[in-house]
C-alpha cells in the first residue's frame, strides 16, 4: 500500500483524490502481518488507528519467495486458517471490527514476477481464505485485484514488476473507491 506514496500516488493518495477526503496512510513497505517487528508489524501499524473505513492488505511479504508447498503452508496456516477463521490475518480483521471498522482487504494481483510459476499457488490458498473470512462478515469486504490486473500488463507494474506503477495503485483506487462511499 505505501508504493508510489513519495510521489503521492499511493493507493491512499489515490483515494483521497477520488473521494475527496483526507486519507490516513500508516502503511510501510516490507511489512508482514504475522512477522516483523515495530512499525513493519501491519497490527502494530495499525494498533489505536480508528476509522469508520480500513483498508488493508498483507501476506505478500510472509510469503515471499516461498514457492514449494513445505515452505509456505506453515506460514499461510499462521496467517489465516483454511476456513478464514483463525490466524494473524483474522484476528486483526476481527480487532479492528471491534473498534468499529469497517474493513476492506484489497487481495493481490497476480505479479508478473510469478506469474506461471509454482509461486502463484500460496497466494492464490491466501485469496480462497480471505474469501471465507469476508464471506463469515458483512463489515468485511474482499477486492480481488486479479479480477483487473493482468501481468501481461507491464504499465500497471513498477520496474521490479511486482509492485504497482503509479497507474497500478489507480486502478486499485478505482475499485476499492466506490465501496468507500455507500
Amino acid at each position: 500500500m505505501a508504493w508510489n506514496r513519495s510521489s503521492g500516488q499511493s493507493l491512499a493518495g489515490q483515494l483521497e483524490a477520488r473521494l475527496g477526503e483526507p486519507v490516513g496512510d500508516v502503511s510501510l513497505t516490507l511489512a508482514k502481518v504475522a512477522g516483523g517487528t515495530g512499525p513493519l508489524n501491519i497490527p502494530n501499524q495499525l494498533r489505536g488507528v480508528s476509522a469508520q473505513w480500513i483498508v488493508l492488505d498483507g501476506g505478500a511479504n510472509d510469503l515471499s519467495g516461498k514457492c514449494e508447498a513445505a515452505e509456505y503452508t506453515p506460514i499461510l496456516e499462521r496467517l489465516i486458517s483454511k476456513d478464514g477463521a483463525r490466524g494473524a490475518i483474522p484476528a486483526l480483521v476481527s480487532d479492528l471490527r471491534g473498534r468499529g471498522a469497517r474493513v476492506i482487504w484489497a487481495d493481490y494481483y497476480t505479479a508478473p514476477r510469478y506469474a506461471g510459476t509454482g509461486c502463484e499457488a500460496p497466494y492464490d490458498m491466501l485469496e480462497e481464505r480471505l474469501a471465507r473470512m469476508a464471506a463469515a462478515d458483512a463489515g468485511v469486504t474482499l477486492v480481488d485485484m486479479d479480477a483487473v490486473f493482468t501481468p501481461d500488463d507491464l504499465t500497471l507494474f513498477a520496474s521490479d514488476r511486482m509492485h504497482p506503477s503509479p497507474k497500478g495503485s489507480a486502478l486499485m483506487a478505482d475499485q476499492i473507491a466506490p465501496l468507500l462511499v455507500r
